[in-house]
């Protein structure tokens, strides 16, 4: 499945559900109404189930939809910039911005990180998935930081391995409303689909296994209780550190996916920054380690907060 969400632009003002919904995934109008049905669509954050309702400018559409089947692969993009901190024969370290999209899926043909590798690196195109080529984990839309993907198929096969077995170590930075009762804690609770938002996801008991390590790194009072966090995925799964945050009393400030939007703290995005990434390198066994600095728009919501409290 592929998160879409877009704001309804003036041209499709008093357009239907289902046939805004059929132009942004390449689906049928049929299959669109049927996704409409099912409850998996929301406009402006509460799910619709009449295909036929009509749209208005400015509102938020949002849904998740089946990955596009694709026959044509990636095409390389020249013109994505990818910032690439490390390359070598085998690996490529990258460090995504905010707002870019890390592979093609449903609204998002184009303009994907993958498009912008392949420009640079045409091997990919042979490596793992070939509508994901050289991919081995992702980051959300929204989210900035660190991720390594694989420029051959040996280290595909390695470093997918490597995640299995948890040995990849992902540290976050993020920023969460109020303060967590402990300094530091484990949050071990399955996640799978929201039963009742189908386009979300949510600790369930038929879910998957998803472990969450955080620790606090400081507290503040302005101009609403916050906290800084970072967080270490034992697991990887969809959304798993908003989801579990926001399970504990603690949403990611600026997710407007899980309860994190404030008045008080405006932010275009989650503050969620995968700021180090550690792994062995699938030929040499050498351990590699990575670190990103909090980007602009990040420390400026920092520049905001009061005084910290520890």
């Amino acid at each position: 499945m592929t998160e879409v969400a877009e704001q309804v632009p003036a041209a499709l003002h008093g357009q239907r559900i289902d046939r805004v919904v059929a132009m942004l995934t390449g689906l049928s109008r049929t299959e669109a109404a049927d996704l409409v049905k099912a409850g998996a669509v929301e406009v402006d954050g509460k799910v619709v189930t009449r295909g036929a309702d009509r749209l208005q400018e400015g509102q938020h559409v949002r849904f998740e939809a089946p990955e596009p089947v694709v026959e044509a692969r990636p095409e390389p993009e020249p013109d994505v910039e990818v910032p690439v901190v490390h390359v070598d024969e085998h690996v490529i370290v990258v460090d995504k911005p905010a707002d870019l999209v890390v592979h093609p899926g449903a609204g998002h043909v184009h303009g994907t990180l993958v498009s912008g590798l392949l420009a640079r690196y045409p091997e990919l195109a042979e490596v793992g998935d070939p509508l994901r080529p050289g991919i081995v984990h992702r980051l959300d839309r929204g989210t900035s930081g660190l991720l390594v993907v694989a420029r051959t198929p040996e280290a595909y096969d390695e470093l997918v391995a490597q995640l299995a077995g948890r040995t990849v170590d992902r540290q976050y930075r993020t920023l969460v409303w109020g303060h967590p009762d402990s300094p530091r804690g484990l949050i071990d609770a399955p996640i799978g689909r929201s039963p009742k938002h189908p386009t979300k996801m949510a600790v369930t008991s038929n879910g998957k296994e998803a472990r969450t390590r955080y620790e606090v790194v400081s507290r503040h009072l302005e101009p609403s209780p916050t906290a800084v966090l970072t967080c270490r995925l034992e697991t990887g799964r969809t959304h798993q550190i908003r989801v579990h945050l926001a399970a504990i009393g603690h949403s990611v400030v600026g997710d407007d996916r899980y309860d994190g939007v404030r008045q008080t703290l405006p932010v275009d995005r989650p503050f969620l920054h995968a700021e180090h990434l550690g792994f062995t390198h699938p030929v040499s066994g050498e351990r590699l380690s990575f670190d990103s600095p909090l980007p602009a728009d990040l420390q400026q919501v920092l520049a905001q907060l009061g005084p910290a409290l520890d």
